[in-house]
């Protein structure tokens, strides 16, 4: 009986005014009472504002938000409201629209402190957040190299999801979202220097990278990845094997030193067949001294790709001959 009595004694207390102090005290209660009050009339601006501040006090913002929004459409010129509305924004972590509400709210009442505060405060947060995004983007490298037929952007990001990864082509842009494991975002977003095939691009997730390869239209060496405005006629594609490992336009990066990084990681993406066997030709040439390279630059070129030597003391003083496996004959034509 005692609680059925508490009932009217509660909505005495709180109407007609429910004023701040009274939802300071106990939001809870004068939210609830609030609530019937609007189920009684529904077009009462103050009580919507009143209830934004409760929701406010409780950490329900979303609510809090909607009853703001709903008592300003009521009343447009109410700055409570406006700047309860702003302070949901903040919590949310909406920081440019409420920056942008506590400054619409400081139009209808400017003598009131609370919106100065309040638009400091949203300036801090804009530039601490800003300065976290700028702090990511430079931890993570991208690199990217090319292929007579494809350009490779490669993203070091490790262990993430393929779910977690956004990768969109347009002809002349690539855009990246990535969710990373701390559950940050990091986007990327590059300009293009020459068009590519959208539909027959693609990206791949591996344990220790992201890797997107953009289809070119025609094979022309790209003199750098991005670009924008008018560019020179691109030159037509010419093999060149230092290029197997990727070089950056933004900087210069130790590949033996990644590679050392990451060995472990990349023992486990077993490779098969050819590809088992081109990573090991690429380590060899890798690890090899300046003579092991001209040897087999010139061994394979000389032989048309049916040799690759690493002695120079013996290819040096010779042209290698074209040398097909034991089940082919080689033939021009």
């Amino acid at each position: 009986m005692a609680a059925a009595a508490a009932g009217p004694a509660t909505a005495q207390r709180f109407l007609p005014s429910f004023s701040d102090a009274l939802v300071d005290e106990d939001p809870q209660a004068a939210l609830e009472e609030l609530t019937k009050a609007l189920e009684e009339k529904p077009d009462d601006a103050q009580n919507y504002c009143q209830r934004a501040y409760c929701h406010i006090l409780l950490g329900n913002y979303c609510d809090a938000v909607a009853d703001a929004k709903k008592s300003l459409e009521l009343n447009p010129n109410n700055p409570t409201a406006m700047l309860r509305k702003g302070i949901c924004e903040y919590h949310k972590k909406n920081y440019a629209a409420a920056l942008e509400t506590f400054t619409e709210g400081q139009k209808l009442d400017s003598a009131d402190a609370d919106f100065i505060v309040w638009i400091k405060r949203c300036q801090e947060a804009q530039n601490e957040s800003q300065s976290n995004v700028r702090t990511l983007q430079s931890k993570i490298k991208y690199d990217w190299y090319q292929t007579e037929s494809q350009v490779i952007v490669t993203l070091m990001i490790k262990n993430v999801q393929k779910n977690d990864v956004n990768v969109e082509f347009s002809e002349k842009e690539l855009s990246a979202l990535v969710k990373l494991p701390s559950g940050e975002d990091y986007s990327l977003k590059l300009r293009l220097l020459h068009p590519i095939v959208p539909e027959q691009s693609t990206f791949k997730v591996l344990s220790t990278k992201i890797e997107i390869k953009m289809k070119k239209p025609e094979a022309v060496r790209w003199e750098k990845l991005e670009g924008q405005g008018d560019v020179p006629k691109p030159k037509q594609f010419i093999a060149d094997v230092k290029n197997l490992y990727p070089s950056s336009s933004h900087y210069t990066r130790n590949w033996d030193k990644l590679v050392g990084e990451i060995k472990e990681e990349e023992k486990n993406e077993k490779l098969e067949g050819d590809a088992a066997l081109n990573k090991l030709f690429q380590q060899i040439y890798s690890d090899g001294s300046d003579e092991v390279k001209r040897a087999m630059n010139k061994s394979f070129m000389e032989s048309g790709g049916t040799v690759l030597s690493t002695n120079w003391s013996d290819v040096g003083k010779r042209k290698v001959e074209i040398n097909p496996p034991d089940d082919m004959e080689w033939k021009k034509y």
